[in-house]
């Protein structure tokens, strides 16, 4: 049993882009990231670097201006582990050295100017941190540029940059759907990456797109992280997007002009990218670059802890009745649902009382609100639904206001999770949430008996309440309930 560790204080990071420059303050360098602070602004430092080699004049205003703000706010917050990060703007402008000292000598931060290679392994890391053991391609993009990285059993590969950012792209003279696909045939041949390989995509542009997406699909579910599409469906959507102004895209989602204004260019590169890659399937990723720091910042022993777990466990340190009683849950119930992902089973308990302070005639609502918006990594759409309707099983087991996005889960894994939820249930009624309850308790299955035994002095645990939710977790199971008393 792991538990939740913080190797260092609070982490920030400055990431200084092409398109945005934004401040994230890391509580800790957890294994599942707790967003204390994040802060973006727009400020497009690489517009027109492509014609004028130099800082875009305003840009360099505004994001100076962010620098200095976010470099106050760390020293009031007392944020002594700052790392810092400039990427395709800073390290093309012939000013970007002159910017870097302007910035030093007024707030003291030093900005790390990646180069291009260095900017694809640190979004590499990033995506690790929601996907251990990553296979695929990473594609990251940018204001003025794109990167490209293999993840290899959780390992990160060959990396390379390219000019392919929608900024750079603005500027382009000539024919550009021919320029991008022989760009991105060039730098998937310097990662030497075969076709078909699941691609992850990072960045501010691949994520206003995916967000167009399911707005055009009516997706239930909204949930960046682990949204998943096919190459086709991407390619729809791309082939639209590249046709639209952004005023007509604002229609469909919330995402501020600044960025729309780069989405008609950005899905010309992806439709170039899934020509070329012709990838299997492809995922967003909510973590990039700023988190790939943050996993630079982990032990190895913290690296390998499931992110899913740790997110979990953290939840339930910091909201539930009695901390470490999802554990002794887990090992209580799991014999009952070995057809079940044990990760998911884990999850599940160590979840099932942080709604606990929420109004009893919300609380079931509450639960599958908070487990679907949760800040969870290592886990899809469909994990996230089957954690949810299992939890809000736990308080009520009928169909509620969730239709149509529970309509994401196979009905058989909608009636697993809602058996999960009724087992969670009697054992937390059982024990009162405390797990030395738990200990002269046995709940198994023999011959289509579902048997709960009751030992010493937890027989005086029995009463009605207990048996009326063993006979309902044993009506789910089609099992003969039986109460032992030795």
């Amino acid at each position: 049993m792991s538990m939740i560790k913080q190797e260092c204080q609070r982490v920030g990071v400055i990431d200084v882009g092409s398109n945005s420059v934004r401040l994230v303050v890391f509580d800790g360098a957890a294994r599942s990231p707790a967003y204390f602070f994040n802060e973006k602004v727009l400020c497009g430092l690489g517009k027109g670097l492509a014609q004028s080699g130099r800082l875009s004049p305003d840009g360099r205003v505004r994001a100076f201006a962010a620098i200095k703000r976010f470099a106050l706010l760390l020293e009031h917050m007392g944020v002594e582990k700052v790392r810092t990060v400039a990427t395709a703007a800073v390290r093309e402008a012939a000013d970007g050295p002159a910017f870097c000292a302007e910035v030093l000598a007024e707030t003291g931060i030093a900005l790390y100017v990646a180069s291009g290679e260095e900017e694809a392994r640190l979004s590499a890391q990033g995506v690790l941190l929601g996907w251990p053991e990553a296979d695929g391609l990473v594609c990251d993009i940018g204001g003025a540029s794109m990167e490209l990285a293999r993840l290899k059993a959780g390992l990160v590969g060959q990396r390379a940059t390219s000019p392919l950012g929608p900024l750079k792209l603005a500027d382009f003279q000539g024919d550009m759907q021919v320029h991008i696909r022989e760009t991105v045939a060039a730098i998937m041949q310097a990662v030497q990456a075969p076709e078909g390989e699941r691609l992850f995509l990072v960045g501010g542009s691949w994520r206003a797109i995916a967000r167009l997406d399911m707005a055009r699909r009516n997706y239930p579910l909204h949930v960046l992280h682990e949204y998943q599409m096919t190459a086709e469906q991407m390619a729809e959507t791309a082939a639209w997007a590249a046709t639209q102004e952004p005023e007509a895209l604002s229609e469909l989602t919330e995402t501020s002009m600044a960025r729309l204004n780069l989405v008609p260019l950005a899905a010309k590169v992806m439709q170039g990218l899934i020509e070329v890659l012709k990838p299997a399937e492809i995922a967003i990723s909510s973590y990039g670059i700023r988190e790939g720091m943050l996993f630079e910042a982990m032990s190895p022993a913290m690296r390998a802890l499931d992110p899913l777990i740790e997110s979990c466990r953290f939840m339930e340190t910091t909201n539930a009745r009695f901390p470490g009683f999802g554990d002794a849950l887990f090992e209580w119930l799991q014999h009952l649902f070995l057809d079940i992902n044990p990760r998911l089973v884990r999850a599940a308990c160590l979840l099932h009382d942080t709604t606990w302070r929420a109004h009893p005639d919300y609380r079931a609502d509450m639960c599958f609100e908070t487990v679907t918006r949760a800040n969870m990594g290592a886990i899809d759409h469909e994990g996230r639904l089957f954690l949810a309707w299992a939890i809000r099983s736990r308080y009520d087991s009928g169909k509620g206001s969730e239709g149509n996005t529970l309509a994401l889960l196979p009905e058989a894994k909608i009636e697993s999770a809602r058996r999960l939820g009724l087992a969670m249930r009697l054992g937390a009624m059982i024990s009162g949430a405390q797990a030395v309850m738990l200990k002269n308790t046995e709940l198994k299955v023999d011959d289509g008996v579902l048997r709960l035994v009751l030992s010493g002095k937890s027989k005086a645990l029995t009463g009605e309440i207990l048996e009326k939710r063993l006979q309902s977790l044993a009506k789910a199971t089609e099992l003969v309930p039986e109460l032992e008393l030795r």
